[in-house]
């Protein structure tokens, strides 16, 4: 039998700096341009910093239909509160899973004043008969992210999917994302099986990471190619944020914080906002 394909390292992408929510500083990984290539991912955001100018405005009041936000806090305390009666505190190594479904309207403000800020923002899909959803909220501690460690180092927080046996903090059925943050020692190569229809990218967030010997920087998104095998080695110890998932091939029309899959919808989104029928 042959042996399964190992995904090449396709693109790197260097993100684009900017400023969202009330003025937090970040870097947005993944985008527009990258949305039908990474289908079912519609955006990444890498936020990070020392400096309290750079996020203690946080995310004010502000609306989402037709997808799900998915939160992971690296560093520091930031308060969700929604409109369907939702709230939480994320605090260093938690998750925070938002499904937004048909509106919902939420605030993320950060609970502290000083010291370092850090995490991703991930923005995933919803099918088409899904979008008008109930909305759905669970915050996750650090200690309850289910955790793995392999024989040869590698350790692995499995936040979404499955991997090496240990089943995610969250499943999706329909987009079957897997996400997990690795932490792979000096020279020992990590080898995670993906099926070769979904689309993949990783991130390393401390240290660089290598896919068949091309680099990926830190803080940069490496895309990845097709194959059934991905496997990641690195020169210094170093932490990635791997993500994967099945694609649904469906038309995405995007308008700020709504995804929905025509501009008629975004219309009707719109008027139901202005009519402040979307909480």
């Amino acid at each position: 039998m042959p042996q399964p394909a190992l995904r090449a390292l396709e693109q790197v992408v260097s993100g684009r700096l900017t400023r969202d929510g009330a003025g937090v500083s970040l870097t947005r990984l993944l985008e527009r341009p990258l949305q039908q290539r990474l289908d079912p991912f519609l955006m990444l955001d890498l936020f990070g910093s020392d400096h309290p100018d750079d996020y203690i405005a946080g995310f004010p009041d502000h609306p989402h239909r037709g997808f799900e936000t998915i939160t992971y806090m690296l560093a520091g305390r930031m308060r969700h509160q929604d409109s369907a009666g939702h709230q939480g505190l994320l605090e260093s190594g938690g998750l925070q899973w938002m499904i937004a479904g048909r509106g919902v309207i939420h605030s993320e403000l950060p609970e502290q004043q000083e010291g370092r800020m850090a995490g991703f923002q991930l923005w995933l899909n919803l099918p088409a008969a899904q979008k008008l959803c109930e909305p759905w909220y669970r915050d996750f501690r650090a200690e309850e992210l289910p955790r793995f460690r392999l024989d040869h180092g590698v350790e692995g927080i499995v936040l979404a999917g499955e991997s090496h046996g240990v089943e995610g903090a969250v499943q999706r059925p329909q987009t079957e994302p897997l996400i997990l943050d690795l932490k792979l020692p000096p020279h020992i190569p990590f080898r995670q099986s993906i099926p070769a229809a979904y689309h993949a990218f990783v991130v390393p967030f401390a240290g660089s990471v290598e896919v068949q010997g091309q680099r990926i920087p830190t803080h940069q998104l490496g895309i990845l190619g097709s194959g059934e095998i991905l496997e990641l080695q690195s020169s210094s110890p170093t932490r990635v944020l791997l993500v994967a998932g099945r694609p649904l091939g469906e038309p995405i029309v995007q308008h700020g914080p709504f995804v929905m899959n025509s501009q008629q919808e975004i219309e009707e989104t719109l008027a139901a906002y202005g009519a402040g029928l979307l909480a």
